[in-house]
């Protein structure tokens, strides 16, 4: 991995953010806050004002520095979040290395891992976990059976959207839409639409 590989991401996630705007405000509407967009966009905006800080930085202390101001600057759940997946995803690169898929992916999975210790949720439960988890998994099964970035890419795009798709027929037990029982069912969670959208754009550049 490369410091300007992750700048890149930045830009290319702030692309899809601005331009799903309607269908995240949309959807927060029906089941969470009706913040979600504006803190997605604040967070995906900051974080590309922060070049001339990334591009001196390893990809470790990018990450790193990524996640503290992104907890400094997204509202609501998210913030803690977020921050969570990069500090925790920079401290496996810092101790493990990022000169392989598989030391990227272990990286991947276990911010991941930090959103589910941080959140105190899991799969199922109608939240971005529902797409993070399974893509996770994946990224490093593929990754340790020696497949290739595009390959890998194409399958995480795939597998990131049928977990998004799967929050619609989920009842939310986790934040606002917890409150709404069964009429969350038929609704597609915002931040696992987010997250579908934002690995969607990181693999498009693979």
């Amino acid at each position: 991995m490369k410091t300007d590989f992750i700048f890149d991401a930045a830009q290319a996630i702030q692309r899809t953010i601005l331009a799903n705007e309607h269908t995240l405000e949309s959807l927060d509407r029906e089941i969470g806050d009706g913040d979600h967009y504006i803190n997605m966009k604040r967070g995906a905006t900051t974080v590309v004002d922060m070049q001339a800080e990334l591009v001196t930085l390893s990809p470790e202390a990018a990450l790193n520095k990524i996640g503290l101001k992104l907890l400094s600057t997204i509202g609501g759940a998210s913030g803690p979040l977020l921050a969570s997946f990069f500090m925790c995803m920079s401290k496996t690169l810092k101790e493990h290395g990022d000169d392989s898929l598989p030391k990227i992916a272990a990286a991947f999975a276990a911010g991941v891992q930090a959103i589910i210790q941080r959140g105190k949720a899991n799969l199922g439960e109608k939240t971005m976990l529902d797409v993070l988890i399974p893509v996770a998994t994946q990224f490093e099964s593929l990754a340790a059976l020696g497949h290739d970035a595009k390959l890998i890419a194409s399958a995480l795009t795939k597998t990131a959207e049928t977990g998004m798709l799967s929050t619609q027929d989920l009842i939310a037990t986790k934040g606002r839409a917890a409150g709404l029982g069964e009429r969350a069912i038929g609704h597609i969670d915002p931040g696992a639409k987010s997250c579908q959208l934002m690995i969607e754009a990181v693999c498009q550049l693979v």
